[in-house]
């Protein structure tokens, strides 16, 4: 263990040495931009691309689906029949719900 401090010792007196790793510290993880705050809100940037992705798809598809809606009148009632269970006066809307084992 003497050994050790013997070699680093003189390292560690060394003004030069001495001042950038005080910097280094000071960098790593007290300054206003230290390396902690960087990795946490890259992976932040990369969860938020992520979800921008997701919903730029949903966006695609909900235009899709709402301009095929608008222009066909059949599946507009198609839809409004399975999603909202619309039904035309004179008939009768059975509801059936499968169970799970």
């Amino acid at each position: 263990m003497k050994r050790f401090f013997g070699k680093i010792w003189p390292w560690l007196r060394n003004k030069y040495v001495l001042t950038i790793a005080v910097f280094a510290i000071w960098m790593l993880f007290f300054d206003q931009n230290n390396m902690v705050d960087r990795i946490r809100m890259g992976s932040e940037i990369r969860q938020l691309e992520d979800d921008r992705e997701y919903y730029q798809e949903q966006i695609q598809k909900d235009s899709a689906r709402l301009n095929e809606l608008t222009t066909n009148k059949e599946n507009l009632e198609k839809y409004a029949r399975e999603q909202f269970l619309m039904k035309k006066s004179n008939e009768d809307v059975f509801v059936v719900i499968e169970e799970k084992e």
